[in-house]
């Protein structure tokens, strides 16, 4: 089994995603696709998935394959049973069509290598034991298990966690997940982990999660612009070698252009004596041979010429500089604050929604005090974040109270998008746009200080190019960008921010989480991501439970 993409070419109207991008994936092969929000990560996975028509190159499938996006859409008034019932269809199904294949084989001309083959795919399913997977896997991803529950009715990650586990329960020869730690807790990952590492075919992950990358992959593929313009297959496996790898490039790229650059002027100083020796004002000396003369100039002008147009040829492309973040200076404290009093305080908080305790924190007060820190975990469901948004004001307690400085600004990056509040569904505004839009509703608000606004370019989260695109039009990593510069617009006092790490590149996270432990406001993170937790352990922790 096997899954071969040649000289792959896709485009989008007016920008092309990839061009001449080949890769191989056999058996026991998990290869990461990593690179900066909108590199074309999840329209690879949608090409190899038959999703997208590329509009060159070719793909060949051996074998079966499940895909899992990072989005999913729910249509219909199906149930998780239906999902359930659904995966395990399609699983007896093709053990059937394979048994079908071993009674139809010709013992006599046959061979005997294809028939071991056939049974050895049909072993591999084990469709006898589909029930039980499939609810293990539901189990040990933490997803809901009332098979009665209309999928439309469960939040983006129960629906995700489903789908994953039904997937899982199946056994297709390619795995195709588009980020699927996103949505997972810390045993969930563990046990997705496991799966990965002891699959009987191939997988092909998009994943932002560094320690997932050490613990799977054996190969990486960067969609980053390179020298040669085509996707690096890095083969060494592990995070920091990649990293390593992929910055002695980019100083070979820049030492090659430099090096091109300074041969390309001295020809051009070349070229322009070269053509001086033509010129109507030059004469050759006297005595000398004129017609000669004349004669060797032309030559070296022929020759500079040559030389010019081959280095032109093949010269590199001007290496891009890796994107780095521009974090703001944000301030502390506002005039007039006292230090020694919380930004924001809670009590005896306790939340009930859905039929159901969605947090309950008794007895126990939470203050968030200038330039302070906090780490926020637990395992999905316990609260984390309905906790956010008590913190952040766009949730009421069902007991208890909060209480804030009213002057305070806070930015919020909540877990699941929330730009469908500024944008209306017969629009479609640019970032540009709409960053102007929010801006003039936190200065009418009077939560703006116009003379203290952090231009949306500045950051460079998003180059001015994608902030002159209509935000539909956006990935899901940019969208996410776009909603951190969102929160970043108004200099804030108090970062609250709720799984930042999902959908973002590897580069902007190891960007942000050093930001974020030197910046000077209060910063409340609540996050699965395990390299974040490693790298923010002397932080203060609330485990919810």
């Amino acid at each position: 089994m096997h899954l071969i993409a040649r000289d792959l070419e896709f485009r989008y109207p007016g920008r092309t995603i990839f061009d001449g991008l080949s890769l191989r994936v056999s058996q026991g092969a998990r290869l990461a696709l990593v690179g900066e929000n909108g590199s074309g990560k999840t329209t690879l996975l949608r090409v190899l998935a038959g999703e997208l028509v590329p509009q060159g190159g070719t793909t060949t499938l051996d074998g079966s394959f499940s895909y899992v996006p990072q989005e999913l859409e729910v249509v219909g008034t199906g149930t998780i049973g239906d999902e359930v019932a659904q995966s395990l269809a399609s699983l007896r199904a093709a053990v059937a069509e394979l048994e079908r294949a071993a009674e139809q084989f010709n013992h006599e001309t046959g061979s005997l290598a294809q028939y071991s083959e056939v049974l050895a795919r049909i072993e591999a399913l084990e469709a006898w034991d589909a029930e039980r997977r499939v609810d293990e896997a539901l189990t040990r991803l933490g997803a809901i298990r009332e098979y009665s529950r209309p999928m439309a009715q469960l939040s983006v990650g129960e629906r995700y966690r489903v789908r994953l586990a039904c997937t899982l329960a199946e056994r297709r020869d390619i795995l195709l997940l588009d980020e699927p730690t996103n949505h997972l807790d810390e045993q969930a990952i563990g046990y997705l982990t496991q799966v990965m590492k002891t699959w009987h075919g191939a997988v092909v992950v998009v994943t932002h999660d560094r320690m997932l990358l050490d613990d799977v992959a054996t190969a990486i593929l960067d969609l980053d612009p390179s020298m040669d313009g085509k996707p690096v297959l890095y083969g060494q496996p592990g995070y920091m070698s990649y990293r390593f790898a992929k910055s002695e490039a980019w100083r070979r790229w820049n030492q090659r252009y430099r090096a091109e650059r300074k041969r390309a002027i001295a020809l051009e100083h070349r070229l322009d004596q070269s053509y001086e020796g033509l010129s109507d004002e030059w004469r050759p000396p006297k005595g000398s041979q004129k017609h000669r003369r004349g004669t060797r100039a032309r030559i070296h002008v022929k020759a500079a010429d040559r030389l010019v147009e081959k280095l032109k040829a093949e010269a590199v492309d001007i290496p891009p500089p890796p994107p780095v973040l521009n974090f703001p200076d944000l301030p502390t404290m506002n005039p007039g604050w006292d230090p020694g009093s919380p930004i924001i305080d809670v009590r005896n908080i306790a939340v009930e929604g859905n039929g159901r305790t969605r947090l309950d924190l008794p007895a126990q007060r939470l203050t968030v005090a200038p330039a302070s820190r906090l780490l926020i975990t637990g395992a999905n469901g316990t609260g984390k974040s309905t906790l956010m948004r008590v913190l952040a004001g766009t949730l009421e307690p069902t007991r208890g109270y909060r209480t804030a400085l009213g002057d305070a600004r806070i930015g919020v990056v909540t877990q699941e998008s929330n730009i469908g509040r500024l944008v209306r569904p017969d629009e479609n505004p640019s970032c540009f746009d709409l960053y102007a839009r929010l801006a003039l509703e936190l200065l009418q608000s009077g939560k703006l200080d116009p003379n203290n606004v952090v231009p949306v370019a500045y950051l460079g989260l998003l180059s001015e190019e994608t902030l002159d695109r209509p935000i539909r039009e956006l990935s899901v990593g940019q969208r996410k960008r776009f909603e951190l510069a969102c929160a970043l617009l108004a200099m804030p006092n108090v970062l609250l921010l709720d799984e930042p790490t999902n959908h973002l590149s590897i580069d902007l996270v190891d960007d942000l989480t050093q930001a974020l432990m030197k910046t000077s406001a209060a910063v409340i993170v609540a996050t699965h991501d395990r390299r974040m937790r490693a790298d923010f352990e002397d932080w203060p922790e609330l485990v919810l439970k």
